[in-house]
């Protein structure tokens, strides 16, 4: 027997404390019954997710990853009421599961995007505790001042508290639009853009060029996917370890 939200997460319908968010809504039934927080299920239980069934494939349950270069002018939600193309609908289908995105990026921001049919180990890496570090390429209007650049790596009020760098390197440029290397560990939203805007520059070009220790390739190009070799990757195989654990950091 395993607990519900774990057998849901290793089949890929999302992370455990989501999955404990849709048993608490009433969302899922085991054997025709509400679920409750602390269930435990077996291969030959019925378990329906708003009203559908769930086939269970665990034991065939296969890890997937796949590395994704998003151009500007796509969303990374799955639905959009405006009609804008959506990162997933440029995927192909995961055997198993479904893709879960690793972050997102906003609708003029490009680069590296992740995904996976693994939950939990999404969730360890978009967990703010765990500081997975993010690296991105700015372009910004107007050079910075050395004490602009150190007021960033020491941080800047905003309405989720304080954010900061955790590094910035200048890039090189010319005319007016200079380039800039930055490293953050938290997502809040646009918070590149924030912060540099809060200083008086305003971001042109901005694309994500590493997400822990996974680097946008240099032959992936604009709107192109490539699976990542779980059984090769160190970095994979060090998620996999760190998320067997019961629990996240808090």
């Amino acid at each position: 027997m395993i607990k519900l939200q774990k057998h849901l997460a290793d089949l890929g319908l999302g992370s455990r404390r989501r999955i404990e968010q849709w048993i608490e809504q009433g969302r899922i039934k085991v054997n025709r019954q509400k679920a409750t927080i602390g269930d435990r299920v077996s291969p030959s239980d019925r378990i329906e997710v708003d009203g559908k069934r769930v086939h269970s494939k665990r034991n065939k349950f296969q890890v997937e990853w796949l590395a994704y270069h998003k151009p500007e002018g796509e969303i990374t939600t799955r639905r959009d009421p405006q009609g804008r193309t959506s990162v997933f609908s440029q995927l192909p289908r995961p055997r198993y599961g479904r893709w879960i995105s690793v972050g997102r990026l906003d609708i003029n921001t490009s680069g590296l995007l992740l995904f996976t049919n693994n939950g939990e180990q999404a969730n360890y890496l978009m967990h703010p505790s765990n500081e997975v570090k993010r690296i991105y390429m700015a372009r910004v209007h107007g050079k910075l001042s050395q004490e602009e650049m150190q007021q960033l790596k020491r941080g800047i009020q905003i309405e989720e508290g304080v954010a900061k760098f955790e590094a910035i390197e200048f890039a090189g440029g010319q005319s007016n639009n200079f380039w800039y290397r930055v490293t953050l560990t938290q997502g809040h939203y646009r918070e590149v853009r924030r912060l540099f805007s809060h200083l008086g520059h305003e971001v042109g070009r901005l694309m994500r060029i590493q997400y822990g220790e996974f680097t946008l390739p240099s032959s992936l190009k604009r709107g192109q996917w490539r699976y990542l070799e779980v059984a090769k990757h160190p970095y994979i195989k060090h998620l996999i370890e760190q998320t067997k654990q019961p629990t996240l950091k808090s």
